[in-house]
């Protein structure tokens, strides 16, 4: 929300109060108190009729410092909200020395100077500033129609560059963004987002989270262009800074704090088929689907079922429509057989024709109004109401719906919607509406996630989750909403999918083809490249299928090719998944996580590395013309082993069975002997790919985890003047060793391969 006209003026309707003085500072071991006030204070006089803001400023954990501003403290706080591992007690330490107060937590250390105007500056260890709350930088604002708000402004520096705030698809660097935190059913068109997420990371290597449940308004550069204002419409406002010195170091401090994301069992890393969604299915349309794919040599691991597999008007009653799906314990024992897992849709309103309805109301399980009526609209299906996730009696019914799902066969669910909430009702906790419109969806998801995991065994449970916020990154997999079936809509998926990656989440999917429309053949066979080199692969559309078939038969070839080519990476993809779930990075990285000191990577959103080593740009051309950009070192082309020295940019062309796919200098990729499933015995005659660098000393491990991502064994490479002597820990089975442009060799325990520039 903006509240300034231009630099001088307040806009109309507006009064705003800015930290100006420092009155006093309270120190603790672990923490300062410090009063504001909002003018100047010349004589005991200006001390009347005028506030007052508390600043707390704390750190809840190593690296990460927390400012409360509050101007009236007696509001009451119902809640939600988010839950944050926090040390007990506190982190960092206070130091004062004369005027000056210092927090120090970790590389970070914020620093106020009661002699001088008021500002909150951060420093990094060197003393250098990081950023800086100055005279602007404190402040509430009331308007004339009675919104109390609190804002804070941290300083922009001269060419820094703003990334995150949830699933955008609007430009990948926020700057000149007004951003709204809050979450709407908008497609992947808009500026609106299905998973709006109050923390930013900069370019300068740290990141800022809003500790607010409900709207935040961000203006990036926008109101005042050398600042990054925040705002809340209430009486508090608490943002923490995260420390990095890298933008790996933020994003591993900030999940520490909000939730790492939970591991996904590796079936879930295979292909996904879809019904899709108002397509006509049944049985045998279902099997044809998987017979085909079968049939054309495309490993198939999930098929899900949208919406149609319950009765219309009646989302959700949990049962399968009896005239399409006769014997669904049939069904489901048939496509096990086929060694298939099965994911079925499922979103938290009921419809008032479904049987559950009256029974929820009954119970007590569906958001009300603050009249008592049940809260009722006839968007999306007639008469629903929404089941009230803020209740443990609802959650454990909600939950004892879902149970004879999994009791049939279904192994996960499509966690649909969770953004369409009222404000205008009553929770059964007490929580503020205006809170729980974005968290709902944790709530949601966390249910659905936690029953999964207690009727399939942890390390087993995954969604296919569409809304988020803070925290959602703990239950895995979200995928990126309604896009159309265009190269355009494939190009902003990606940016939604980039900008999440930088909000703390570790895996992402989206719809191979779009799901609006039907995609022409050169945009599917384009998506196919890019949505099997992403960490979940799903084909799903709205009104036509996704089967590669419909397409032509080079889709069919493309669609192999690429499930293939996947399931063999998936040792090295299933490392990058254990580090996601381990430090919080994610496994899709935008180029400015992996090279954040080269400018050039900082704006690039149309291509990524997959993992810490492979870089990926996705086609969005029908002509097969795109460009790369490669950083500094030399490059090789998985597929076709052309090799490329960086920096450079290219412009390449690339057939539909290939894309710019490059390994980075120096990278030892596990890949899987079977490519026929993507949860094979990866320590059955595996092949380490090297692509060692001209440095003599050369050394690297690499480790292929077990389906539970513990560490099966290790592969130590080293360089030994003309060889390479790679010996491995943990397995003594046989494995091939391969040189990019090179030979190779095959053996157990120990092998040496001669360093050749001979492409094998």
């Amino acid at each position: 929300m903006k509240f300034t006209n231009g630099f001088w003026r307040i806009r109309d309707g507006v009064q705003v109060a800015y930290a100006t003085e420092v009155r006093d500072v309270h120190v603790e071991s672990k923490r300062f108190t410090a009063h504001a006030s909002a003018q100047k204070v010349r004589h005991r006089g200006d001390t009347l009729n005028a506030p007052l803001l508390t600043v707390d400023c704390f750190s809840p954990a190593e690296g990460v410092i927390g400012v409360r501003v509050t101007h009236h403290a007696g509001k009451l706080r119902p809640g939600p909200d988010f839950a944050l591992a926090a040390e007990p007690g506190g982190a960092g330490e206070v130091r004062r020395d004369g005027t000056v107060t210092e927090l120090t937590s970790g590389p970070l250390t914020l620093r106020l100077d009661r002699a001088a105007p008021w500002t909150l500056t951060f420093h990094d260890p060197d003393g250098r500033e990081v950023t800086r709350a100055g005279r602007k930088g404190t402040a509430f604002a009331t308007t004339d129609d009675g919104t109390h708000h609190v804002l804070a402004q941290l300083a922009l520096g001269v060419g820094e560059q703003i990334y995150g705030l949830g699933e955008r698809f609007t430009p990948f660097v926020k700057n000149g963004q007004v951003v709204d935190v809050w979450q709407a059913d908008g497609g992947t068109s808009s500026e609106q987002a299905y998973k709006n997420i109050p923390f930013y990371l900069s370019s300068r290597g740290y990141g800022v989270f809003v500790n607010h449940p409900g709207a935040v308004s961000f203006e990036v550069g926008s109101e005042s262009v050398g600042q990054v204002q925040f705002s809340v419409a209430d009486q508090t406002l608490e943002y923490y800074v995260v420390a990095g010195p890298t933008p790996k170091d933020v994003l591993t401090r900030y999940t520490a704090l909000t939730g790492r994301p939970a591991l996904p069992p590796a079936w879930s890393f295979g292909l996904w088929l879809s019904t899709s969604f108002t397509t006509d299915y049944d049985e045998p349309t279902v099997m044809s689907f998987v017979d085909g794919m079968a049939e054309r040599g495309i490993p198939l691991s999930v098929f899900h079922f949208d919406c149609f597999w319950m009765r219309e008007y009646q989302w959700c009653d949990f049962r399968w429509d009896p005239e399409v799906f006769p014997d669904p314990e049939g069904m489901l024992a048939r496509l096990k057989a086929k060694g298939l897992k099965v994911s079925a849709w499922i979103n938290p309103y009921i419809a008032q024709k479904s049987p559950l309805f009256d029974e929820a109301a009954a119970l007590g399980h569906l958001v009300r109004r603050p009249n008592g009526d049940v809260w009722q609209w006839d968007l999306w299906q007639a008469g629903m109401g929404l089941v009230d996730f803020t209740s443990p009696d609802a959650r454990a019914w909600f939950r004892s719906k879902l149970k004879p799902l999994l009791d049939q066969g279904v192994d996960c669910f499509k966690t649909d919607f969770g953004e369409r909430i009222p404000t205008d009702v009553v929770w059964h906790d007490g929580s503020a509406p205006e809170r729980m419109h974005n968290y709902y969806t944790q709530l949601y998801n966390q249910t659905v996630f936690e029953l999964l995991t207690e009727e399939r065994g942890p390390g087993e449970a995954v969604l296919f989750a569409r809304s988020a916020t803070a925290g959602g990154q703990q239950y895995p997999v979200h995928w990126g909403g309604d896009c159309w079936s265009s190269f355009e809509a494939m190009a902003e998926s990606l940016r939604g999918g980039l900008s999440l990656s930088l909000s703390g989440f570790g895996f992402w999917s989206h719809d191979i083809g779009g799901f609006e429309g039907t995609p022409v053949p050169s945009v599917f066979k384009r998506w196919l490249a890019f949505g099997l080199l992403s960490s979940h692969s799903r084909l799903h559309g709205s009104s036509s299928y996704r089967v590669p078939w419909e397409f032509g038969e080079e889709a069919v070839d493309v669609a192999r090719r690429f499930t293939l080519l996947k399931h063999r990476l998936m040792p090295y993809l299933y490392g990058a998944a254990v580090a996601a779930h381990r430090t919080g990075v994610p496994v899709m990285r935008p180029m400015v996580l992996e090279f954040p000191h080269d400018p050039a990577c900082r704006p690039l959103d149309r291509q990524y590395m997959l993992g810490p080593d492979l870089l990926v740009a996705p086609v969005f051309t029908e002509d097969g013309e795109v460009e790369v950009y490669l950083p500094e070192g030399t490059w090789t082309h998985l597929l076709t082993g052309e090799r490329v020295t960086g920096p450079a940019w290219r412009t390449e062309r690339h057939g539909y069975d290939s894309l710019p796919l490059y390994v980075r200098e120096g990278a030892v990729l596990p890949l899987a002997g079977d490519d026929r499933r993507p949860d094979g015995d990866w320590l059955d005659n595996p092949t380490l790919l090297v692509h060692p660098p001209a440095s003599a000393d050369y050394t690297r491990e690499a480790g292929v985890p077990d389906l539970t991502g513990a560490e099966a064994a290790v592969f130590r490479v080293r360089r030994e003047g003309d060889v390479l002597r790679v010996t491995a820990d943990g397995t003594d089975r046989p494995f091939t060793v391969r040189v990019a442009g090179g030979a190779s060799a095959e053996g157990t325990g120990e092998v040496t391969v001669p360093l050749g520039r001979t492409l094998v």
